[in-house]
């Protein structure tokens, strides 16, 4: 089974900052691609940003939902597991509770498995 801990939600002011964890852990061959995720309240949960890191797609190429290009960043550390969100210049409307998605290969036959985290709550208030 594979275990995540996510870390960094929290209040902050419109125009501020803040930076989301999310750690691996279990018995995992290999991890294919980390991300985020969002869902406000009433709404859709979404695609914030997401990073391949193994399997058959390119290491270290990103995409973005265009509402958080150039505000927020994605990385990864493979030695950790661990997926990063940078989240600059926060707007009301980024206010959600955030997700992060690890997609694993458990046992190296190439079968792909989605793990969710707990969720963190994100809250852009003045």
């Amino acid at each position: 089974q594979v275990h995540l801990v996510e870390s960094g939600g929290g209040l902050v002011q419109p125009g501020g900052s803040l930076r989301l964890s999310c750690a691996a852990s279990g018995t995992i061959y290999s991890v294919h691609a980390m991300g985020w995720y969002r869902q406000a309240a009433g709404k859709q949960r979404e695609l914030v940003a997401r990073i391949s890191v193994g399997g058959d797609t390119n290491y270290g190429d990103t995409n973005y939902a265009d509402s958080v290009k150039g505000r927020f960043t994605i990385s990864e550390d493979s030695i950790k597991n661990t997926v990063y969100l940078q989240m600059n210049s926060l707007k009301s409307e980024d206010t959600a509770v955030y997700y992060c998605l690890v997609r694993v290969d458990l046992l190296g036959y190439g079968d792909e498995s989605d793990y969710w985290g707990q969720g963190t709550q994100v809250t852009v208030s003045s």
